[in-house]
């Protein structure tokens, strides 16, 4: 029954403690991409609207709320690198998402080490047991029902390197839940862990 749901419409305002969007559509892999500017200097910065958009050629993509650094600097220089975010790391991701000036290198902010790419200039966080090494694909930037632009650019990037820590593939399958990957579900601080007891195995049909 109509009554049964809570009913608003985002123009209008959801009505509610806090915007559950975010939570419903979740939770979501996390973007925590790392670049550098054209000068060199390193940026890294997670963002929660990330995911997988094509098998062959393997592109990824993740939307920025605002032209921020991370944009700004794969628009200049065609590069940037994915790093799988895990339980041991949640906290450095975090630390990583401070608003902090142009010249502060996130790396370092977070304590994290850098890994050099084989294909790319930006570094992949070491500690992490996951990295795609990608090259710009293309910059869009969002528009409403209405065809009007906001101020939400969508980056895409085609893999061209892949690194995968070793411990994770068996009999040459990956293992997701044994990255223990950790997932943003929204709310104001809300983080998912997948772990091996949250996997279960369903064949498509046909």
């Amino acid at each position: 029954m109509a009554d049964d749901y809570h009913y608003y419409e985002p123009s209008q305002g959801h009505g509610l403690t806090h915007d559950p969007f975010n939570a419903i559509v979740g939770p979501r892999p996390i973007g925590w991409i790392s670049t550098r500017d054209e000068t060199g200097r390193r940026n890294l910065a997670p963002d929660s609207f990330f995911n997988a958009f094509c098998y062959r050629p393997p592109i990824i993509g993740f939307a920025s709320n605002g032209w921020k650094d991370t944009v700004g600097n794969i628009a200049k220089t065609g590069e940037f690198v994915w790093n799988l975010v895990v339980d041991s790391l949640a906290e450095k991701m975090n630390a990583t998402s401070a608003a902090v000036s142009r010249d502060t290198d996130e790396f370092d902010l977070a304590g994290l080490l850098g890994l050099p790419g084989r294909r790319v200039r930006p570094d992949r966080v070491a500690g992490s047991p996951v990295h795609f090494e990608c090259r710009l694909c293309e910059i869009l930037q969002l528009k409403d029902a209405a065809q009007r632009p906001v101020e939400t650019w969508m980056t895409f990037g085609e893999v061209v390197a892949v690194h995968i820590d070793r411990s994770l593939l068996v009999e040459g399958i990956y293992q997701t839940a044994a990255a223990r990957p950790v997932l943003r579900a929204g709310g104001r601080g809300d983080y998912a862990l997948i772990q091996p007891e949250a996997m279960f195995f369903m064949m498509r049909p046909g």
